[in-house]
């Protein structure tokens, strides 16, 4: 198992792997255009993500099992510096690779991309109530919950309750 940047050679793999785990993400996911579920709607988000990477604003990944195959996506979103330094962490992994430890991998990772790479003070993680194997991985890291916003997130077509959770600097242990 292994993360990587995001290349735009990646797009036809993902929007692949992005049909065949629909069903399984639904629950998870904003309201998707029809351009989404294309391989070229999937080559202009990852042309935009690299955009935000070489700004500074986003480290944009994919999760990839033994084998190389793509699995999954984790990124380090909305990186926010000055006083605040921090950044929200957001990932999935396929309905084909789930129970493998991807994810936990992954964010293990992304943390060291966070707290090392970065140099950055605070990791946020917002989870959909419910959503257990998130919250796992989550726990497995140290993250803590801090808050429970009503409405929070508009997901699977109505507004839905998270769980905030976040990872400091100093209480991180790789």
């Amino acid at each position: 198992m292994a993360t990587r940047p995001i290349t735009v050679d990646d797009a036809e793999e993902l929007h692949a792997l992005i049909l065949a785990s629909r069903e399984h993400l639904a629950p998870y996911e904003p309201e998707r255009t029809t351009e989404f579920f294309t391989v070229a709607g999937q080559r202009r988000i990852i042309e935009g993500h690299l955009a935000m990477f070489d700004a500074g604003r986003m480290v944009p990944l994919v999760i990839t099992d033994d084998a190389g195959r793509l699995a999954g996506r984790i990124n380090l979103d909305n990186i926010v510096r000055g006083a605040f330094q921090s950044v929200y962490l957001g990932y999935w992994v396929g309905a084909g690779f789930l129970r493998q430890g991807l994810a936990s991998a992954a964010v293990g990772d992304a943390l060291h991309w966070a707290f090392v790479s970065l140099g950055l003070h605070r990791v946020q993680a917002d989870v959909r109530v419910g959503n257990t194997a998130s919250l796992a991985v989550l726990a497995k890291h140290g993250f803590i919950e801090y808050g429970r916003p009503e409405r929070y997130l508009f997901l699977d077509g109505d507004w839905r309750d998270c769980l905030c959770h976040q990872l400091l600097s100093d209480d991180w242990h790789p």
